[in-house]
């Protein structure tokens, strides 16, 4: 089976999925992550740390440009981790992809989609702080719209801690979930990988923080440990 996973930035395919995807390509699934922007550049900074100021000297530009080169290094090991090699970088603008036309970023995503021909595709929740996540989103909705003939049988959202629970007042409903138990020190070891995105406890972009994510959903669907999704597009032509 394909499988695409579509994400806005580098390290969300971990923090969102990462047990299941590397409970499918121990499977033998043939798993495809795309990430649409640098993650990077919306700090405006090249110290790794976010600051007030929209400008950037082309001092800092030139920084933040090989940390991109660093950051997806990061990514491949990461991929590498949990037995992907198939991964590809855009270069969306990083938090500003709403600059972009929408249309621009749903066919990027449907171009992809039909050379790769993928059975599942997986994306993040409309329900997030972050726009460049929402963006994908609905992007990834109209690009796998169902037509005669589509591959793309199911379409699931999943939420990304540091960025979906602070979407206040509506919040992420998951109604699917997957047993990790087996996979979640392989998630968190590719997390480590993200030497400069990782973060201490009690940031939610961190492996105490990701354990206590799994145990929650576990709590919910009677796993030790589970990644939590919502299934929004099913296309079944036998019941």
């Amino acid at each position: 089976m394909k499988i695409l996973i579509i994400v806005a930035h580098p390290d969300d395919e971990v923090l969102g999925m990462g047990g299941t995807i590397k409970k499918y390509t121990k499977k033998g699934d043939d798993v495809k992550i795309v990430i649409m922007a640098t993650g990077i550049h919306s700090r405006r900074s090249s110290n790794y740390e976010n600051t007030s100021s929209y400008d950037v000297d082309e001092n800092t530009l030139t920084k933040m440009k090989k940390q991109v080169v660093e950051l997806q290094k990061d990514a491949k090991k990461a991929a590498k981790i949990l037995g992907v090699s198939d991964i590809k970088f855009l270069d969306f603008p990083d938090n500003e992809m709403d600059t972009v036309s929408n249309l621009e970023i749903t066919k990027a995503i449907e171009k992809i989609i039909l050379q790769f021909k993928p059975t599942v595709v997986y994306t993040h929740s409309q329900f997030d702080i972050n726009i460049d996540h929402r963006i994908c989103y609905f992007a990834t909705l109209t690009a796998t719209r169902p037509k005669s003939g589509s591959f793309v049988k199911q379409v699931y959202s999943f939420e990304v801690p540091s960025s979906t629970e602070w979407y206040f007042p509506q919040s992420f409903s998951p109604n699917t979930f997957v047993d990790i138990s087996n996979e979640l020190n392989a998630k968190i070891k590719s997390l480590q990988a993200y030497k400069n995105e990782i973060e201490k406890f009690p940031h939610p972009r961190s492996s105490v923080a990701l354990k206590a994510i799994s145990q929650k959903w576990g709590s919910v669907s009677g796993f030790k440990h589970a990644e939590a999704f919502t299934l929004v597009r099913q296309l079944k032509s036998k019941v």
